[in-house]
């Protein structure tokens, strides 16, 4: 049985497995704050987002970071959740950029956060459409798939995480990366859904 931090296991494969409770706390985050229960809710939902992908677009100035995933400008959805609060009539929030001094490879972890999110995001893109009537049009279009679908995205990006550019001893900082990714997000959810 291999070690899952031997040089054999994919970097993939050790974000998935070790970020495996964070990835279950979100879950549980969500449900306690409900989303779909109102767009009112929902808003609050979006703009946790809006911060979340702020944080993750403030890293795609850095050259390195550009390097290490070179389809860079067509990930992140700053925009999108910005124009959907305006469509659900909710205010822009304002808070610090969390991810300020964060580079490669940490870098990389934020964004495999961000990327899987928006993998994820099928169930809860279709929960927006059928229990508030949002589409990728109107209200949820950080929800919705890339263009190209997103499988294919996802694909091209583990793609970059398991290339040989990135060199196994800098692993262990993209996994910390990672976990201080999901730490905001949840650090986001609470305070958007005033939970304990």
């Amino acid at each position: 049985m291999n070690d899952i931090t031997s040089p054999s296991v994919s970097l993939s494969s050790r974000l998935k497995g070790e970020t495996a409770a964070q990835h279950e706390r979100m879950h549980r985050l969500m449900e306690r704050g409900n989303p779909f229960s109102s767009r009112e809710a929902y808003a609050r939902f979006v703009a946790a987002q809006y911060l979340f992908q702020r944080d993750i677009e403030h890293l795609f100035a850095d050259p390195a970071v550009r390097a290490a995933v070179p389809d860079l400008d067509s990930r992140g959805r700053q925009q999108a959740s910005r124009d959907d609060l305006a469509d659900l009539g909710a205010a822009v929030p304002e808070a610090p950029i969390a991810s300020v001094g964060v580079s490669m490879p940490a870098a990389l972890g934020w964004l495999y956060v961000s990327e899987g999110s928006t993998l994820g995001a099928a169930f809860l893109f279709k929960e927006a459409q059928a229990r508030l009537g949002l589409s990728a049009e109107f209200g949820a279009r950080n929800l919705a798939a890339y263009p190209e679908g997103r499988a294919q995205v996802w694909r091209r990006f583990v793609a970059s995480l398991d290339s040989e550019q990135i060199p196994f001893a800098d692993h262990d900082q993209v996994i910390a990366g990672a976990n201080l990714a999901y730490d905001r997000f949840g650090e986001l959810l609470q305070h958007h859904f005033q939970l304990n």
